[in-house]
């Protein structure tokens, strides 16, 4: 079988995607075109008082209108690990003097606890804007675009990360369970 062809007959999805790799905060991919875009900070408008809070909703609808060219909302939830907060709250439970201040420590503690259990699920969901593109200096142009107009609707992004790529494609395939790829050991 020729190297470049995948094997239809695989029973592994990853041989079907045509990723070549994830570099740069892109996925390339095997037809030469780019995946990226950008992480959106997450923003609770519905505190803020209804006039702030309908202006972003109108700059969004214009931002969205705004848009030539063909994108992806992507809304990932990735694992988060909560045993350096469990850590802190011990250290202040050790160093607290006060019945009431451990009592309440130990609340939080058993709180921290529950959410690691089995039964829930403790993620932080981010949001994106993905596109695909072929040449660099539109990519670059692109980028810079969602930035700034998202900065007008009162919304911070950056580019897509290596890691924040890993991880939609894992919430895709995986169900949000990281990958981790090792070599193999032949007998």
């Amino acid at each position: 079988m020729a190297k470049n062809k995948k094997d239809e007959s695989s029973k592994w999805s990853e041989d079907w995607v045509p990723i070549k790799n994830i570099m740069n905060g892109m996925i390339q991919l095997d037809n030469g075109e780019y995946v990226t875009g950008v992480k959106i900070s997450p923003r609770n408008i519905f505190i803020l008082d209804t006039g702030t809070r309908d202006n972003v909703i109108y700059q969004l609808r214009n931002f969205y209108n705004a848009i030539n060219f063909e994108f992806w909302l992507v809304v990932a939830d990735r694992p988060v690990d909560i045993n350096v907060y469990l850590s802190q709250l011990q250290i202040l439970y050790n160093n607290a003097t006060n019945a009431t201040t451990r009592k309440l420590i130990t609340q939080d503690i058993n709180k921290a606890n529950m959410f690691m259990s089995a039964e829930y699920n403790v993620v932080d969901t981010e949001y994106y804007i993905l596109f695909k593109e072929r040449k660099m200096d539109v990519i670059q142009k692109r980028l810079h675009t969602l930035i700034s107009n998202l900065a007008n609707c009162g919304l911070n992004s950056q580019q897509t990360s290596n890691n924040d790529l890993r991880v939609i494609l894992d919430n895709f395939f995986n169900g949000g369970a990281a990958t981790t790829f090792s070599g193999m050991v032949s007998p």
